[in-house]
């Protein structure tokens, strides 16, 4: 199981996500007890590579999902620094997907709350390489969050992800926005679901996670990784817990 860090970035600031309120995230303001000055995404980032020992990090653009210009100049900054980058910046067509690789990114997550169709996203893994594309399965309340108008309104969680693997994503990410930052747990059955859908794919939970028996509960689940960034603030999870977590697998 590895532990990717997770930057929730605000108009240039790393925030605390919590609970998809995504206009009154607060900035980050402490790292395990340790004070920086808030906001500091480049801290943050040095701090998961060099103390925690993270090899990959994952960067929510919260201007772009805001329909906002994306933050692609700290992007360019934090891809720079050695880990691999996931971007989830509102991601819906071949030029944004290719403007994320240019700016370092090696994962280009493309998120059910802003994709148009499986056709765009095919159009995205066939322009960009399958290894690269990332699906969010995107829900609140394990419900689904889909575009007015979509074309697959309507479907199970387990067909959207089923689509996905269809369209060519390589992995897909198992997120509940009312989970993020909450310290509920994450939805073990919804995980089971999911990966008996995509047996194949790799899979990975997003929100929730407490500390090591979530990690382990979702690693028997069948995730591959999670993204993790409270429990990492708090300290709950510490550099020899990660580092335990990936010699476990």
């Amino acid at each position: 199981m590895r532990v990717i860090g997770v930057l929730d970035l605000s108009g240039g600031l790393a925030v605390h996500a919590q609970g998809g309120a995504r206009a009154h995230y607060s900035p980050v303001r402490s790292l395990a007890g340790l004070k920086i000055k808030p906001g500091d995404a480049n801290a943050i980032a040095r701090w998961y590579l060099e103390t925690l020992g993270l090899q990959e990090m994952y960067i929510a653009d919260l201007d772009a999902l805001r329909d906002r210009p994306p933050q692609r100049a700290l992007t360019r900054t934090l891809s720079s620094l050695g880990a691999t980058v996931w971007l989830d910046a509102a991601i819906a067509s071949v030029d944004s997907a290719r403007d994320a690789v240019n700016d370092g990114v090696t994962r280009v997550v493309v998120g059910l709350e802003t994709l148009p169709s499986f056709a765009v996203a095919r159009e995205i893994c066939d322009a960009v390489g399958t290894g690269n594309i990332v699906f969010s399965l995107d829900l609140r309340h394990g419900e689904p969050v889909v575009p007015r108008g979509a074309p697959y309104r309507g479907q199970t969680v387990e067909q959207l992800a089923a689509e996905a693997a269809e369209a060519g994503a390589s992995a897909v990410i198992v997120l509940d926005l009312a989970r993020v930052g909450m310290r509920r747990g994450v939805d073990v059955d919804l995980l089971r679901r999911i990966r008996a859908a995509v047996p194949n794919m790799e899979l990975v939970v997003a929100g929730g996670v407490r500390g090591l028996s979530d990690l382990a509960a979702a690693a028997a689940a069948g995730c591959d990784a999670a993204l993790v960034a409270t429990a990492l603030y708090d300290g709950r999870i510490l550099a020899r817990d990660i580092a335990n977590a990936g010699r476990a697998g």
